[in-house]
């Protein structure tokens, strides 16, 4: 379904949302190597609508964008200013604005009208009746290629443990990750750069290594998975 008229309706039908095709989004995010394939832009758009329907039908929460892969397609959707306006005003009756998570306001929201990741499976599964799938993890799409950012970078340090382990510490001193020492050269690397690629790291591990650390290290909220 492609050149939407503008038109307000009451209700969004899941069915026809995610009927919606945009091959010019998905071209977009494949020639400027947001995804690998695309296929894979197919799948982050899916889920975007999704969340999108997810938003307008259960209004028990205020639901958080929780993966910046699929904000990075709503950004880009975006961009296609006379697309996007089309495509909110005939399936949801109103522009759906993108507002990043540290906007102007947010933070005076009280915390607890916000789901949680946790709630949000619940509430996905509710809806369409299938399990949160693997795509909405982010730390899960982590290879060689991935543009990983550390916004803390300068701000975090390293500390020997006694047991010969090192401990990455914040300004504050709370240990947010504790790691083998063979990992050390890669951690100085990763503690001190605000945007690098896995395949950078250095120290002498193996793909699988590197993949791994990112991984969690996205996964306990340090890194970020970039576009």
């Amino acid at each position: 379904m492609e050149g939407l008229p503008v038109k307000r309706i009451e209700k969004p039908v899941l069915s026809e949302v995610l009927s919606y095709q945009a091959p010019f989004l998905i071209d977009k995010l494949y020639k400027n190597s947001i995804v690998d394939s695309k296929d894979e832009g197919r799948q982050l758009f899916t889920e975007l609508k999704r969340w999108m329907l997810l938003t307008r039908l259960d209004k028990t929460k205020i639901w958080p964008m929780h993966s910046l892969r699929i904000d990075e397609v709503w950004h880009q959707f975006v961009l296609f200013t006379d697309e996007y306006i089309k495509f909110c005003q005939f399936f949801f009756g109103s522009y759906i604005a993108h507002s990043p998570s540290n906007a102007p306001g947010i933070k005076d929201i009280d915390a607890s009208l916000f789901g949680s990741f946790s709630e949000f499976g619940k509430a996905y599964y509710k809806v369409f009746d299938i399990e949160l799938p693997e795509i909405w993890f982010d730390e899960k799409s982590v290879n060689a290629n991935r543009r990983i950012l550390n916004e803390d970078a300068g701000k975090l340090f390293l500390k020997d443990d006694e047991d010969g382990m090192i401990n990455m510490i914040n300004e504050n001193g709370s240990i947010l990750l504790t790691i083998n020492s063979l990992a050390r050269e890669a951690m100085e690397f990763i503690v001190s750069t605000k945007a690098f690629y896995v395949r950078e790291l250095s120290g002498g591990l193996t793909d699988e290594e590197k993949n791994q650390l990112i991984s969690t290290m996205i996964e306990f909220k340090i890194l970020k998975v970039a576009s």
